[in-house]
């Protein structure tokens, strides 16, 4: 057989590979369509094949199921989430901490306020009778990758004190923190990690807040109102965090008297 004869099956493979891949994506672009029309629980593989004009069974041969239809647009949103968190890391310098901290929680919320229908299929309403599968773990813990790293190498420039490594942590609370742990390679002590979470979930508590409507007659909605809001709220968890500034760092001891009778009443 001449060497033209042997790569033919190559080519022709690779041609089917391509369309194969062509074609998927119509399927998730126009999923990502309907999510905006009738929300995750409404997607139907029916009606995508309609406005793709094919039939039902020619979708399936791409997309097995309605739940892994799903399981590829929530994929999707995280690895697109995680790499505008990657990015927006990877533009600062190493050894400013907090502006890495605040570059990327502007670029969660930028990502979230970009795709709105994306970002609620992942951090909404769980879809009724949908079980994400394990495939959908690691992307989904691509930021908290990103943040847990921040605070990894900010660990050996905190000092003890700053860094927890001090803090008196309760067993059962270095029981729960294990799964985070695992995340990094790096040691993050017990107390860093337990700020380093509650600012990770204020991060996507204030994004949702904003992005379903929950912020209305609460925070302004003039020109910059929200900007302003959020910027603030990312200085108060860096600070928090103890990543703010090295002046900062140097003389920050935790929460004052003040504030923590404020936090009690």
């Amino acid at each position: 057989m001449s060497q033209a004869g042997q790569d033919r099956p190559s080519v022709l493979r690779a041609a089917r590979e391509r369309t194969r891949a062509e074609i998927t994506d119509q399927i998730l672009n126009a999923a990502r369509r309907h999510l905006a029309t009738d929300g995750a629980a409404g997607l139907s593989l029916r009606a995508i094949a309609r406005e793709l004009g094919v039939s039902s069974s020619a979708v399936y041969r791409y997309v097995a199921s309605r739940d892994e239809l799903l399981t590829r647009l929530m994929v999707a949103a995280y690895d697109a989430l995680g790499v505008a968190a990657e990015d927006a890391d990877a533009t600062v310098a190493r050894d400013d901490h907090a502006g890495r901290w605040a570059a990327v929680c502007h670029a969660v919320r930028a990502w979230a306020l970009a795709h709105p229908n994306e970002y609620a299929l992942v951090y909404g309403t769980p879809v009724p009778g949908y079980t994400a599968p394990s495939a959908s773990i690691a992307p989904a813990a691509r930021v908290s990758k990103v943040l847990l790293g921040i605070l990894a190498d900010a660990t050996g420039r905190l000092g003890p004190t700053l860094a927890g490594e001090g803090e008196d942590v309760a067993p059962d609370l270095r029981r729960a923190l294990a799964p985070v742990r695992s995340l990094t390679a790096s040691k993050v002590p017990d107390g860093l990690a337990q700020r380093g979470l509650m600012a990770w979930a204020a991060l996507f508590g204030t994004v949702s807040f904003e992005l379903f409507g929950q912020l209305h007659n609460v925070v302004g909605e003039g020109p910059g109102d929200r900007d302003a809001y959020f910027a603030e709220c990312v200085r108060r968890w860096t600070t928090r965090v103890g990543i703010a500034t090295p002046q900062a760092n140097e003389t920050y001891t935790g929460p004052t008297r003040e504030r923590r009778q404020e936090v009690r009443t």
